[in-house]
Formats: C-alpha cells, structure tokens, sequence
C-alpha cells in the first residue's frame, strides 16, 4: 500500500506488522504481564465523548500551539522510544527529521541507537529525556550534552525503577542485534542487552545493570538544580505525585503508565488526566501519553485538561513501513484529523478545547478505592458528566 493510501493509523499499524521480525514487533506492541492496562489505555480513551459547540463562528481551526515555551505545529511531541534502528537502518535520524518537516518537538531518548550529538544535526526541535542511573556523573554528563546539543527541555521518565516484566520479550528471549545499541550510554553494561538468553529479555538485564531503583523526590530535587531547562517529569498517574512534582519545579508532567509497559493494572492513562489536571490547576504543563492514535484522540486529551499529548508506537509503525516519510505521514494524519476534530468541535485552536464539556464511560473515571483523595479533588466533577457504573 502507498504511504498516499494510508488514511488512519490502524492502516500503518497492519502494514508495520507485516514488515517487521515478531519478535521486534512484540518488542514495540507488548505490555507489561497479561497487557491489561495496554488494552485499557485504549479502551478508556474509545470511552471519552465530547461534546462539540455549534454556530461559534470559528471557521477552520488551527491546530498550532505552544508546548514548553516553544511553538509547535500540533500539541504534540515525539515519545522517548529507544532503539529506533530496530525499525529502520536511519534509526532516530529518520524520526527526527520527521519532526522536523512536521514541526513538533522531538523527545530523544537516553537508550537511543544514534548518538544525541548526530540527532542534534538533523535540525528538529529536541527534548532529551532521561532514566535515573546508579551513576550521577553519567546523568550530569547527559544533561550536559543536551544543553551543549542545543535541547530545549529535559523529561525524566519516573515509573521505570526496574522495567516491567514483558512476557512477549521473555517468551522470545529478545536480545539487540549486535549493530544496534545505546550509544549515548558508551559500552560498559550495554554487553548485556546483546546476549541471547531463552527465557530472558536481554534488554531488562541492561537496564537492571544500570538503573537506580530507590530514587525519591530528594533526587528530582537535585535534577532540577542540574540544570536550568525546562523539566517535564513523565510517568506520573496520581495526581498527588502531580503537584508535587510541580512544587519541585516541574514545568511539565506527563500522564502515563508507560504505554501499559510497566506495572500492569495500572489505571489507564486518560482515566487518571482529568484529576491531574485539575491538581496542578495551571502551575505546570500536562501530557497524555499513552494511547494516543489520533486526532481524535488529541481532542479528547484537551478537553480533559491536556496541554498536549506524546506519540510513542505509531511513530515505530511509520519507521518500519517507510522510513522518515512514514513517520512523517503519521503525524501529518494527526495534524489533518486534528483540524478537522477541533473545528467540528468548534475550536478554533487547541487552546479552546479545554473549554469542551464530556461524557465519561466506566473506564474513562479514575475511582478511588481506600487509600486518601486529596482535598483538591473532593466535590469537584472537572467540569465533566460521568456515567455512574461501577467497573468490574
């Protein structure tokens, strides 16, 4: 199929399956456990209806916007995804320059296969983000090539104290090729990621060798003193983390169960947005990833408090299919069914999505069991209607 016949992701997904080894699509499809909350990312976000204003005037929307103090051509951003030469031999060069001709930021990832300094040449707006390593001089090390490297933003990823246990990757004993690697991260440790083990996935053996389990607030607090970039804190799902992370001078959190490739039950990630949202109440900016499949679902994101979302599998789907031009495709398709969601919805900008009213399905409400509801939630419906069904 020609990249011009491709009209949803869905066809760029089945196409990506066709192309690619099983055992690297299972490394970019699966989930953490039996992938319960990957499947409930998506089902929430199917459960999220809007409802659209009429005879508002607006004309054709625009979907630009600004993300972490820089314009972009859509709220959006690239994902971290690490190993991107599993897809394609150009790896994040060739993402990179997708972002760049679609103007969105591009996050790159501390386990990517091209170094920072060669993705910084393609000429994208970058982020850089990072996992907590066992060792600081490594991480002050990163920090300073992204700010050499010319990043606007730095993103840690908090929910990966140890990578969660991907059944897919076990059960094919998923090792890198030896022409891929995480070459920011130099050799040491990476020998692991290499070694074909059955029952063992290579890449939980690496980041085990190298990864900080028992970090704490204390240890953003010494992130943020590293550097004076903006910080966007990913993997936050409660929004008590939520505040607290914008008390340690987060500019950005993001709303996300590692696409469902951590602790699995996990809530899904749009069902946990709205109450992030309203926590923070505008001192930082709010993410969704996780999920994220189209402009509809974008739409969907703003109206339950979002600022933007991150895209994370379709951009891998785009890679494998044709290279930057499909990764390129993928967010062009974004970009078009956006327009053509906001000024349906009547908006004439993202902005003015946020002022959209919903209607929640069972898995789309967060609920909350015995533990503490903070007091800035209490009472408050986040200007939504839900559906009052229990979710068994």
């Amino acid at each position: 199929m020609p990249l011009a016949d491709v009209l949803c992701l869905d066809d760029l997904e089945r196409l990506a399956a066709a192309r690619l080894p099983s055992s690297v699509w299972d490394f970019v499809q699966g989930g953490s456990g039996a992938e319960t909350t990957l499947a409930a990312n998506r089902a929430a976000l199917r459960e999220v209806t809007v409802l659209p204003r009429v005879l508002r005037g607006t004309g054709p929307a625009t979907t630009r916007t600004r993300l972490v103090g820089g314009h972009a051509a859509l709220p959006a951003a690239v994902a971290p995804m690490a190993y991107h030469q599993l897809l394609t031999p150009a790896g994040e060069l060739a993402t990179a320059a997708a972002a760049r001709a679609a103007d969105v930021p591009f996050t790159v990832g501390m386990l990517s296969s091209c170094s920072l300094e060669s993705i910084a040449s393609v000429g994208a707006r970058l982020w850089f983000q990072l996992y907590w390593l066992t060792d600081r001089e490594v991480m002050r090390d990163l920090i300073a090539r992204a700010e050499e490297a010319g990043c606007g933003a730095l993103m840690i990823t908090v929910d990966v104290p140890v990578m969660g246990r991907r059944l897919r990757d076990l059960r094919n004993g998923f090792a890198l090729p030896p022409t891929v690697s995480a070459v920011n991260l130099g050799p040491g440790p990476l020998s692991f990621a290499h070694g074909r083990v059955a029952g063992v996935s290579a890449v939980a053996e690496h980041t085990k060798a190298v990864f900080d389990p028992a970090v704490t607030w204390r240890d953003l607090e010494w992130l943020r003193a590293q550097s004076a970039l903006p910080l966007i804190v990913k993997g936050i799902l409660d929004e008590n983390d939520a505040v607290r992370a914008a008390e340690c001078g987060a500019d950005a959190v993001a709303v996300s169960n590692h696409g469902g490739r951590q602790l699995d039950g996990a809530v899904a990630a749009a069902a946990a947005l709205p109450n992030v949202a309203e926590a923070v109440a505008g001192r930082c900016e709010v993410f969704l990833d996780s999920g994220v499949r189209s402009g509809t679902d974008i739409l969907r994101a703003l109206a339950l408090g979002a600022t933007g979302v991150l895209v994370g599998r379709p951009l891998l789907w785009g890679l494998a299919v044709d290279g930057a031009q499909g990764a390129e495709r993928v967010l062009g398709l974004l970009r078009t069914e956006l327009a053509d969601c906001l000024t349906l919805a009547g908006c004439a900008d993202p902005g003015a999505a946020a002022g959209l009213r919903t209607v929640l399905g069972p898995r789309a409400t967060a609920r909350y069991g015995h533990g503490p509801r903070p007091s800035s939630g209490e009472g408050h419906d986040h200007g939504h209607d839900h559906q009052d069904h229990q979710d068994h």
